[in-house]
């Protein structure tokens, strides 16, 4: 009997023991699956990081191999010669002759250069801004009109006392850009008002658009809800697009693939032109 009462508590420990072993690496496992989801989530912000720095130097390239600048050097202070004072007046228009295709220009001032930024989209002229600046050590920012929005005391941190050239190029992007997108929304509030069941909703910089839009323009229903984001501020285009079913029910099969098929053309072309889409379907 003492044997027999032996013998089951000697079992019983050891199936407890085998129950903590497996609970033990199942634990265990559940611990390595966590460190290797945060290795792999690190690793994506590492890569995405690399994305934007690639982007970034494949701009800069193909804006130096499309227009030959000639350089300039704003920030040393001026000798009183005037040998070189007709040298930088020389690489002074060239840098603006060179970039005048990319919609900057310039003139000279007593103390410096206002610098004009013409801004366009689709081959639509848009806004202009100004920037006077004083070419001394340091070049410094007189006054300019660039909107409160953008990015500039930024930009000028890094680029302006060490890389000219970069700091314009830099610059007219985030302009370009933001005149590109205010563009397409203002479009899509004066072009096409029939798809909106209510005014579009944006912020300052146009980077969330938010709008309620049809299938038609017959007013009869408004069932999609698109949120357009930007996080790339020199994009004309969005960076993360979700579009929702705003009907009552279940969902249409046929409407989900139809939203999803708007998703992808949010992605891929300015809002007027998704719209005009819509428009020629109901032709």
């Amino acid at each position: 009997m003492a044997a027999s009462q032996k013998h089951g508590v000697l079992y019983q420990l050891e199936k407890l023991e085998a129950q903590n072993l497996r609970s033990a690496r199942q634990q265990e496992g559940h611990h390595g699956q966590q460190e290797t989801e945060a290795v792999l989530k690190a690793k994506i912000l590492k890569m995405r990081k690399l994305r934007d720095e690639l982007r970034t130097k494949v701009k800069l390239q193909e804006a130096s191999a499309r227009i030959p600048i000639t350089n300039l050097e704003p920030y040393e202070p001026l000798n009183n010669s005037e040998e070189n004072l007709e040298m930088k007046l020389k690489k002074a228009k060239a840098f603006f002759q060179a970039f005048h295709l990319t919609g900057l220009s310039g003139k000279l001032t007593k103390q410096g250069v206002c610098v004009c930024f013409s801004t366009a989209f689709e081959g639509n002229i848009l806004d202009s801004y100004y920037m006077d600046l004083i070419i001394q050590e340091p070049l410094k920012i007189q006054r300019h009109s660039i909107p409160v929005f953008i990015p500039l005391e930024q930009i000028a941190a890094k680029y302006l006392q060490t890389d000219f050239q970069h700091f314009i190029f830099s610059l007219s992007e985030h302009l370009n850009a933001y005149s590109g997108r205010k563009y397409q929304a203002d479009q899509l509030q004066c072009s096409f008002p029939a798809f909106l069941a209510r005014p579009l909703q944006r912020n300052s910089l146009c980077t969330l658009l938010s709008f309620t839009y049809a299938m038609d323009s017959s007013g009869k229903a408004f069932p999609f809800c698109a949120r357009l984001v930007y996080e790339d501020l020199t994009r004309t285009l969005p960076t993360n697009v979700t579009v929702t079913y705003q009907g009552t029910g279940a969902t249409p099969a046929s409407w989900e693939k139809q939203r999803a098929a708007h998703e992808t053309l949010f992605y891929k072309n300015a809002l007027p032109t998704v719209f005009e889409s819509f428009e020629k379907r109901e032709l």
